[in-house]
């Protein structure tokens, strides 16, 4: 890894200080400005932003043929050049790069529970070192070598989203028949997994919703209410419970082809408490639909035209109180929150609508997409590739200003830039 920085903390100027550079007596010395950049320089400030120069700080620092020495000079000069003896060693200003490790613990896999010595889990180090404390001068670069592996064992939150309108019946009762194995899949990855599911349909207002009263109730044969969306279950271990909480789960139904799916994707997302997400965890969300969905705008078609806040607005029972209050967030919406909280979103959707979200899945970071049969009994092959594409590639990132220039070489890719 490769910094360069843009900016230094600027040492203190002498005020007042201008030099007149006599370039005769430079030439005699072999400083010209046109083989040495820094014998131009005026001030203490200018001259330690140009790299390979130091300046005289010196308050006697003596004139030469009737004019001034120039401060700013490179270094050797002032050592075992033209200028040797004339600035004392402790009045030159050269800063050095100045790197020191915080924290650099050694690679290693997670650790759950307490062992037989009593000693209790630890989260998996992945890459080192952890922590850095690094000073750099302008337009100067320093090499850091840094280590990443791949956590083993590593924990993994799989929250499982589902359209539960009436086309979808069949895909919930396969999936509450693949919980078991879809848990015991994924426990061949990890030990430490956890299951969470959760449903939606679409905002119960017109036109999305009928709002005929009897439809209201019973929107199709042998549905139930209509509802934005709604946490049947927090993520956990029991993957029984998932398997009854999804065969429990009753279809709904609406009016037009779109879904609301943002809606529930975006308080899967946001409502971290509430939906178990752990902080030192994998996070998956499999987002299930065999229709396209709703964006932020098409609120106004019910009236609705307040944006989406981007927060968590669930009741005591799981559901989503400000479906109708509320317009569906946008693209751009759901990026920043799969972003802030490090979720991959993964879309199980069926084969006549993944034209739609392979279009979406470019604009969602670290998202992926992958076609459903049409009972969704393909769901743990489909999850387990997906994951496998999620880990098998690893992305370097940082949050570097302006100033500051990172750049990432492998070992691994013939020691090129990543």
């Amino acid at each position: 890894m490769r910094f360069s920085l843009g900016s230094w903390c600027i040492f203190p100027l002498v005020a007042g200080l201008v030099l007149a550079i006599n370039y005769a007596a430079a030439q005699q010395r072999g400083s010209s400005a046109d083989s040495n950049p820094c014998v131009s320089k005026l001030n203490c400030s200018e001259c330690i932003r140009t790299p390979t120069c130091a300046w005289c700080a010196q308050h006697d620092f003596g004139a030469a043929e009737g004019g001034r020495l120039p401060r700013c000079n490179q270094q050797n000069k002032y050592i075992d050049g033209p200028l040797a003896g004339q600035c004392r060693l402790e009045d030159i200003v050269n800063p050095d790069s100045e790197f020191r490790a915080i924290l650099d613990l050694a690679l290693s896999k997670a650790k759950s529970g307490i062992d037989l010595e009593g000693t209790e889990g630890r989260d998996a180090v992945q890459i080192k070192p952890q922590r850095v404390s690094l000073k750099l001068r302008i337009n100067e670069a320093y090499d850091m070598h840094m280590q990443y592996a791949q956590a083993e064992d590593y924990p993994v939150d799989l929250y499982y989203l589902m359209d539960l309108s009436k086309s979808m019946e069949d895909d919930k009762d396969k999936l509450s028949e693949l919980g078991n194995l879809l848990a015991e899949r994924m426990q061949s990855i990890t030990s430490n997994f956890r299951l969470g599911f959760g449903s939606f349909v679409d905002k119960v207002v017109m036109p999305y919703v009928s709002t005929v009263p009897a439809k209201l109730l019973e929107p199709c044969d042998g549905c139930k209410a209509p509802y934005g969306f709604k946490n049947h279950m927090p993520l956990s271990l029991n993957s029984t419970m998932f398997s009854s909480q999804v065969r429990k789960a009753a279809v709904s139904g609406n009016l037009d082809a779109p879904e609301g799916g943002f809606d529930a994707i975006m308080q899967a997302i946001v409502c971290k408490e509430r939906i178990g997400w752990r902080d030192r965890a994998r996070r998956l969300l499999v987002f299930s639909t065999d229709a396209s969905f709703h964006y932020a705008g098409d609120g106004k078609l019910g009236g609705i035209v307040k944006p989406n806040d981007g927060l968590c607005h669930l009741n005591n029972d799981g559901g989503y109180t400000h479906s109708t209050t509320q317009d569906y967030p946008s693209v751009s919406q759901i990026n920043q929150k799969v972003k802030e909280s490090s979720v991959n979103l993964i879309f199980a959707v069926t084969k006549e609508q993944y034209h739609i979200y392979e279009q979406l899945n470019k604009h969602v970071e670290g998202a992926s997409c992958g076609v459903l049969s049409n009972d969704s009994s393909n769901v743990v092959e489909l999850v387990q590739e997906q994951y496998n594409k999620i880990t098998s590639s690893v992305e370097m990132k940082d949050n570097a200003t302006g100033a500051v220039k990172v750049t990432y070489f492998s070992n691994c890719l013939g020691n090129g830039p990543m």
